[in-house]
């Protein structure tokens, strides 16, 4: 938060312009401890004249100082010392704050710099007006643990600080900032606390032109997070959404690679109403991209056709073979391979319950390439979840997949069927009649 604006009761440039030269001359010549005691003088008179243009000169020149002497513990001593003035602008420090910060990169070790890092952390601490000073500065000694290989103290130290509710930092270092705690959590394998992290995300922003590359990391984590939880629904949604960016649509080849994603995902996710709808709008964006062979997979999903797995290897097989999400060879690429053959089963089940009443075992099995056991398994999987209606006799070796009528629902459908055939018959009759007056007609003319 901004200070309240005060009034300036004096201004003391004239005098600072008067004794600068001198300060440095006496810092150059050795003597900064008689620079200091001149500074803190004139830090004392431009705090009391309420002049923030003078008194922030004073504050930096300090850090510059020291600097140039290169004593650092001298630095951290007047960092904490002038941040604790009574009165003294809130303004000036959060310059004097910045300045110091420039000095990071500049530290002659890594000892020296962390000092610094936590001298500048205690010092903003808990001070509304530093909270962007603080999460910067917080950012960078997170990288250096990072670096270290200390990646759960690094995702501590970034989830110490709730820069959502920072009203001074811009959105983009925000959202920035927020992505760097959810690739931390998902690189500690913290993922519950990832997960909630990118609740806080807007993804309205991702609407914007110039956030393209914030949106294309934030879907790069969640992809990572879905993976991990098996939502392949999830997955295909943000590969999507991934496709939908122009920076990627203006490239061929991450176009390319977004859609023939969003399609092995979109074929790898349970069936229910939500992936049926999915599936084909995402087969429309297939249209439009350069990718015959997953367009064709995802047309024989589409089609109320039975497709054979061996058939599906041949065909698909070396071409999904090189997709990153089942090559790899490690178990969850293998887990997803197996999950497409389950995906494969399931459409045939389905397509079979919509074109058949009555099936024996037998010939399910042989229609499904699948033993008497893997095939009781699936269709028992599809009862439960309600895709599919069924009852197996397994005494007799026949499957119904004919729902069971009360007499009622009977004797209605057949009033039903009644009422229409009358009426077929009473309107083929009118136009019969019809056709026989016109015929008249014309006879007598």
């Amino acid at each position: 938060m901004d200070e309240p604006i005060q009034k300036m009761e004096k201004d003391c440039s004239a005098i600072v312009d008067a004794q600068f030269p001198e300060i440095e001359a006496h810092a150059k010549s050795g003597q900064i401890t008689k620079s200091f005691e001149q500074l803190l003088v004139l830090e004392k008179q431009t705090r009391s004249a309420a002049d923030l243009a003078s008194s922030t000169r004073v504050l930096k020149k300090f850090i510059q100082l020291t600097f140039e002497a290169q004593d650092w513990k001298l630095m951290q001593e007047y960092i904490v010392l002038l941040s604790k003035k009574h009165g003294q602008l809130k303004q000036a420090i959060t310059r004097m704050i910045q300045e110091s910060m420039e000095c990071l990169e500049k530290t002659p070790d890594m000892k020296t710099k962390l000092e610094l890092i936590d001298t500048l952390r205690t010092v903003t601490d808990g001070k509304v007006y530093l909270e962007v000073e603080r999460a910067r500065v917080t950012r960078i000694l997170a990288k250096i643990k990072e670096d270290e290989g200390n990646v759960n103290e690094a995702a501590d130290i970034m989830q110490d600080l709730q820069v959502e509710t920072f009203g001074s930092m811009e959105k983009r270092e925000k959202t920035d900032f927020i992505l760097e705690q959810m690739r931390l959590c998902l690189l500690k394998r913290d993922y519950v606390r990832a997960n909630i992290i990118s609740k806080k995300i807007n993804i309205r922003y991702f609407k914007e032109t110039e956030v393209q590359d914030l949106k294309l990391r934030f879907y790069d984590l969640m992809i990572e997070y879905s993976l991990h939880e098996n939502e392949y629904l999830q997955v295909c949604k943000h590969y999507r959404q991934i496709y939908d960016t122009p920076i990627v649509k203006a490239d061929p080849a991450q176009a390319k690679k977004a859609v023939e994603n969003a399609v092995l995902f979109v074929v790898l996710a349970p069936f229910d109403n939500e992936q049926s709808d999915l599936i084909q709008r995402v087969y429309i964006e297939a249209d439009e991209v350069d990718t015959p062979v997953y367009r064709d997979l995802l047309k024989c999903f589409i089609t109320t056709e039975l497709m054979r797995w061996s058939m599906i290897e041949q065909i698909y097989g070396p071409t999904l073979g090189q997709n990153t999400a089942l090559a790899t060879g490690d178990e969850a690429s293998r887990k997803r391979l197996k999950e497409l053959h389950n995906r494969v089963v399931e459409h045939n089940i389905r397509v079979i319950a919509k074109y058949y009443t009555r099936i024996t075992t037998k010939r399910l099995t042989q229609l499904l390439d699948l033993p008497d056991k893997d095939t009781e398994e699936f269709l028992s999987k599809l009862v439960v979840s309600k895709t599919i209606y069924a009852k197996i006799d397994r005494p007799a070796g026949v499957v119904s997949f004919a729902k069971s009528k009360h007499a009622n629902e009977v004797l209605n459908e057949w009033s039903q069927d009644i009422n229409g055939l009358l009426g077929l018959i009473e309107k083929t009759c009118h136009l019969i009649t019809k056709e026989e007056i016109i015929h008249s007609i014309t006879k007598v003319i």
